[in-house]
Formats: C-alpha cells, sequence, structure tokens
C-alpha cells in the first residue's frame, strides 16, 4: 500500500468514526469522552479531538467531558449549560468582575456566565455593591456576601433557567435604575443583534437594556452567528461585548468598526 493509500484510508476512517459519533448523539443527544473511546476503540485524546473538529464545524455542543447534540431553536436547562464551554465562561465572568466599582448598582441578567461573574465579585475588595437580578441562583451565590445589596426582582419563575419574568418582573423593573447591565444571550448576530429563547425572557432584557446607563454582553464565542426566538434588541444598545479568544477575528474586527468595545479573553 503507497503512502498516498494509506493516508487516504486513515481520513475514511476518521471520517466515518465521526459521522457514528454524530449518528450516536442524533439519537441519545450526549456522550463522555470515556463512552465514545470504548464504543471506538480509540484514546480519549483521539476522541477528544474528534469532539473539538466537529465542535468547530457547528455539528456538536462540546461540553465537559463529552459532548451534547446541537440544539439550535431549543432551550436547555441552566444545569446543562453550566457545562458547556465552563473555561470560557469562567474568564469571561473574571474580566467583566474587574469593570465593577465601589457603590455602583449594577444588574445581572439570568445566565451561566453571569453567575460566574457574581462568583468572582465574591473575591472582589469592594465595600458597598448593589445588585439587581432575576436569578435565583445569582441571588443565593450572593447572599451570603456582606458587602453586596441584592434585590430580587419578583414574578413569574422560569423553571428551565431558574429566573424570574412577566409583567411583575417589568413593573419592578421599571422603579430601578443601574450604572451597568451585564447581559448573557443565547444568540449574537452582526445582523439581527442579540436574542435569546424565551420571549418574555427577551422582554425583560429589553427593559434592563432601558434602565441601565452602560451595557456589556457577556457572551462565549459559540453564541455568535446564531439568532434564536425572541430579539432582545440590536448591537447598537450595546457598549462592550467581552467573549473568548476562539471568536472570529474578521468578526471582531467588524464590530470594533462600530465603534463597539470588544474584549477578547
Amino acid at each position: 500500500m503507497t503512502t498516498h493509500t494509506k493516508s487516504r484510508a486513515v481520513r475514511l476512517l476518521v471520517e466515518e468514526r465521526r459521522r457514528r459519533i454524530l449518528e450516536l448523539l442524533d439519537g441519545q443527544e450526549r456522550a463522555t469522552v470515556e463512552e465514545l473511546a470504548a464504543r471506538f476503540r480509540v484514546t480519549a485524546v483521539t476522541i477528544r479531538g474528534d469532539l473539538d473538529a466537529l465542535a468547530d464545524a457547528g455539528s456538536l455542543v462540546r461540553s465537559h467531558g463529552g459532548a451534547l447534540k446541537r440544539l439550535e431553536q431549543q432551550d436547555v436547562p441552566i444545569a446543562v449549560k453550566e457545562t458547556l464551554d465552563h473555561a470560557e465562561k469562567v474568564r469571561i465572568g473574571h474580566v467583566a468582575a474587574r469593570l465593577i466599582r465601589d457603590d455602583e448598582t449594577i444588574i445581572l441578567d439570568s445566565g451561566t456566565t453571569t453567575a460566574e461573574i457574581a462568583r468572582q465579585l465574591k473575591a472582589l475588595k469592594l465595600t458597598s455593591l448593589t445588585v439587581i437580578t432575576n436569578a435565583l441562583n445569582i441571588a443565593v451565590e450572593l447572599a451570603s456576601s456582606p458587602h453586596v445589596r441584592v434585590i430580587m426582582i419578583g414574578g413569574m419563575l422560569r423553571q428551565l433557567s431558574s429566573s424570574t419574568v412577566g409583567p411583575q418582573a417589568e413593573q419592578m423593573l421599571r422603579g430601578l435604575y443601574a450604572d451597568r447591565l451585564f447581559l448573557g444571550v443565547d444568540g449574537l448576530d452582526p445582523e439581527g443583534g442579540l436574542s435569546t429563547h424565551d420571549v418574555l425572557e427577551a422582554q425583560l432584557n429589553a427593559l434592563m437594556i432601558k434602565v441601565s446607563r452602560e451595557v456589556t454582553v457577556v457572551a462565549d464565542s459559540s453564541k455568535f452567528f446564531r439568532r434564536t426566538l425572541s430579539s432582545i434588541a440590536g448591537l447598537h444598545d450595546v457598549h462592550r461585548i467581552i467573549t473568548d479568544d476562539k471568536v472570529d477575528q474578521q468578526i471582531v474586527a467588524s464590530l470594533r468598526a462600530r465603534s463597539l468595545e470588544v474584549m477578547v479573553v
């Protein structure tokens, strides 16, 4: 067998394995690296390479220790979201938290990236901070911080995201004002703007933007070029975007050309 033939055979084996990984995910929606390595009789390193390549191609969602079937137009529970792009969210949360100053009032929207900001806040040497949030997990995270006053927005509980939404939440928010909003999104499209899966969540997010002096979107690179069900706002309403270093550099340049501050971490 010639070198060219051997190379082609290896390439076909790789492509066939990756195709079968996608077929497996299509049926059971998630799989671990260990499970896939055992099934295909290859090393965990090989499987991680397969999953990374498929994730880069947009064929699946990479999670901690494995992969999930990509669900473009469906929301997933917050416990699942916490495992997705976790390292990137930690870096984003760390940088975002360093923007906050003493005596400010900030809004933390519900989401796993904003939850990372809340965790980072506990380590900051601030003497006084007010945090407005509609996220139960964020309120609990900050409840034991003596320097943080938490204002929890009431309303209807959205169990999938552990957040409150609806007319009651909007009515309470209308009477408040914030120096900064940190907004997590499910989709960030250069033309379509910001979006999320839930209509009521989108309406509350839009109001958060209106009552805030400065808007920072915190979104890992997987959110770019995605449009989900409900529009929140256009990018003209945003002052800053914080994302990770996997983001396409052309879109970064395009956003900066619009006078948007983009922080890549």
